[in-house]
């Protein structure tokens, strides 16, 4: 069931978004199949009543995806983000604490559900008529809420550990379940709205249990048991998850508006109150297939874009943004089309022709996909703009779009058309497509500045040729110098004075951006972390992709005659012959000097910045190689700068190269 593990920041794009969101887009499809399926056979089974009770049921169904995208898109997130900033030990800690939480908040989410659902339908929206069947598949839908809230987190997670297809084929085979079970129940045993719950929820319990087993499994990093405890990080994947569930909430204030708007003002209509409840229950659910594919799409882009704009690598989150957008575009359009088109066919699947209500449900099947969703194929916008600021961390942004088209615009446009201005359930199923048109403009706004922000490059020093190139001029034999140096020591001077003299290639901040080829990782993300530390941190290892990303660098470097500052070169080319490998050090208040003066350190902190760095160069050196960074033995030559002075430890070297 595991894919090949995917390099999300060297693969090509194409390649990890048909990895990732064509299996998230099944992944959410089957979700929506869940409920499309049960509309079906309980429609054909039950009648308008019975679909109308699914309906009434759904915002529940949104409450526990709701909650699950809190935490499980949150997690997803920051499991990318950390991960593509190297800070595994965070993730671990976070991914465990965010298992224990959902699992928690699950149960009780599931209880009391159960115990306040006489109050929650009439909340919903249901009519005297629907009421004791929509009682009767609620209390069996709340009981299963644990597992459905469970196995959806789970899967978010799943995905963004780069196993996309087990999450696919976990909810498939739940949905699979629920398919062959719903007839079987609904016809056969003849149990009515009560066999389409248990048949849904049988499928999920097995979801669940998939989703489960694959805890251990989890590839990006080992979870041990203390990992499991709530921490503080639950705290930042509620942020990042926080557009993910005010979408969903959203929705579902959208869903119960809709069904008491609809019921009330259907009533002084041909279609009555059960009618209109009906068939928006019936349009949403294929409407849901729309609105899963777009956003698996872009939450299937989740692990790409945060991971690399983790790391930095903003070309190819720009590349990711584009096509994303282009894909739901296509995709929005070909559904729109479908609505506008063949309504009488869509909604004729969900109720049989000899339901006496038939032909009103046709009726305002057509009206419906004529208005409120005339637009529709806008939305992709919205969608995809809501989650890709979120992956980029900007979740008040993103929360901020989230509501726009149905509290901001939709709510009140419904409220003035249908109530103040007497056009009744027809205003309200206008103010759909009017919504659809003004939230388009303005994420164009919102879009555009998140994208244009991914354009702009950061004002750094370019480092391409900040490095002595004088190889092809050489001409005596194959000789490699790799120079270790005491922060403040005047090292990276020597070595480029050594290689001018030699007249060979010069080797220190190029390594920069020879690595970031090697690793996939950024030139800004690796120059930051090069800047900060003037190391990398032990703990910002990034899997210790950057450190086997630089060995290999330095070791075609060392093909050819140069000098090699830093990173280890020496442990590096241990095994390498003509190597000469040298220690530069000096006198502390000589190292103090240097720094304020050309390092422009402030005199009050420099020494303490001075023994930070030459820590943690050698915490790094240790962690690496397993020695002593002091250590005698591991080189050539150990020099003191200040007692010869720059000039004369470079003469130095080359007489010991002579010899």
């Amino acid at each position: 069931m595991f894919m090949k593990k995917l390099d999300l920041g060297k693969d090509s794009i194409n390649k990890l978004l048909l990895a990732f969101s064509i299996p998230c887009v099944i992944s959410m499809l089957v979700n929506s199949i869940y409920n499309i399926v049960d509309q079906i056979f309980i429609g054909k089974g039950v009648g308008t009543v019975g679909n109308a009770a699914t309906n009434v049921i759904f915002p529940l169904v949104l409450i526990f995806g709701a909650i699950a995208s809190l935490i499980g898109n949150g997690t997803s997130a920051n499991l990318s983000l950390k991960l593509g900033e190297g800070k595994k030990d965070e993730a671990k800690a976070s991914l465990g604490s965010s298992i224990t939480v959902i699992t928690i908040i699950s149960f009780i989410v599931g209880i009391m559900s159960y115990i306040f659902l006489p109050t929650l339908v009439k909340l919903f929206g249901s009519t005297e008529n629907v009421y004791p069947y929509a009682l009767e598949y609620g209390k069996i839908i709340c009981l299963g809420a644990p597992f459905v809230i469970i196995y959806t987190a789970l899967s978010n997670i799943i995905r963004a550990d780069g196993s996309p297809k087990y999450s696919m084929i976990m909810l498939l085979i739940g949905a699979i379940i629920n398919i062959i079970l719903d007839p079987i129940f609904i016809f056969y045993f003849n149990m009515g709205v009560k066999g389409g719950a248990l048949a849904t929820i049988i499928g999920q319990i097995i979801s669940c249990i998939i989703a489960l087993l694959y805890i251990p499994k989890i590839k990006s990093i080992k979870l041990e048991k203390k990992d499991f405890k709530p921490n503080k990080s639950i705290f930042r994947i509620l942020s990042l998850g926080l557009s993910s569930f005010i979408t969903q909430m959203t929705v579902l204030v959208l869903f119960v508006f809709m069904n008491n708007m609809l019921t009330k003002l259907g009533i002084d209509t041909e279609f009555g109150a059960d009618v209109p409840l009906s068939v928006y229950g019936i349009i949403s659910k294929i409407n849901s297939l729309y609105i899963s594919s777009v956003l698996g799409i872009a939450i299937g882009s989740q692990p790409i874009i945060g991971f690399n704009y983790g790391a930095g690598n903003k070309d190819r989150v720009r590349e990711v943004l584009k096509k994303v957008l282009i894909i739901n575009f296509i995709t929005g359009i070909v559904f729109n089309l479908i609505f506008v088109l063949f309504p009488s066919e869509l909604t004729s699947l969900f109720i049989a022709k000899s339901d006496p209500n038939y032909d009103l449900v046709i009726k305002f099947a057509i009206l419906t996909c004529h208005s409120f969703t005339l637009l529709m194929g806008l939305n992709a916008l919205e969608i995809t703009t809501s989650v890709v600021v979120q992956s980029l961390g900007n979740v008040l942004k993103a929360t901020m779009v989230s509501f726009i088209r149905q509290i901001i615009l939709f709510i009140p446009i419904a409220c003035l058309l249908g109530l103040v201005l007497n056009k009744g359930i027809y205003g309200v199923l206008y103010a759909g497509a009017i919504s659809d048109a003004i939230c388009f403009i303005i994420c164009i706004f919102i879009f555009g500045s998140e994208y244009l922000k991914l354009t702009k490059k950061d004002v750094k020093k370019d480092y391409q040729n900040d490095d002595i190139i004088n190889q092809n001029n050489y001409k005596g034999k194959h000789i490699v110098i790799t120079i270790s140096r005491e922060y403040g020591s005047g090292g990276r001077y020597v070595g480029e004075l050594l290689a001018q003299k030699l007249n060979i290639a010069f080797y220190d901040k190029k390594i920069i951006n020879l690595s970031a080829e090697k690793s996939g990782l950024s030139k800004e993300y690796i120059e930051k972390i090069d800047e900060k530390n003037t190391t990398m941190k032990v703990e910002n290892n990034n899997d210790d992709r950057l450190f086997v990303a630089e060995s290999k660098v330095i070791k075609d470097l060392a093909k050819n005659s140069c000098v090699i500052v830093g990173r280890c070169s020496d442990y590096i080319l241990k095994d390498n012959k003509n190597v000469i490998k040298v220690f530069l050090y000096s006198d502390l208040e000589s190292k103090v000097k240097r720094a304020i003066k050309y390092y422009g350190l402030d005199d009050k902190k420099a020494l303490k910045e001075i023994n930070k760095i030459n820590k943690q160069r050698a915490k790094h050196y240790k962690y690496y190689t397993n020695r002593d960074w002091y250590n005698l033995d591991n080189y050539d030559l150990m020099i003191n700068v200040d007692k010869k002075g720059i000039e004369k430890t470079v003469d130095q070297i080359i007489e010991f190269i002579k010899d």
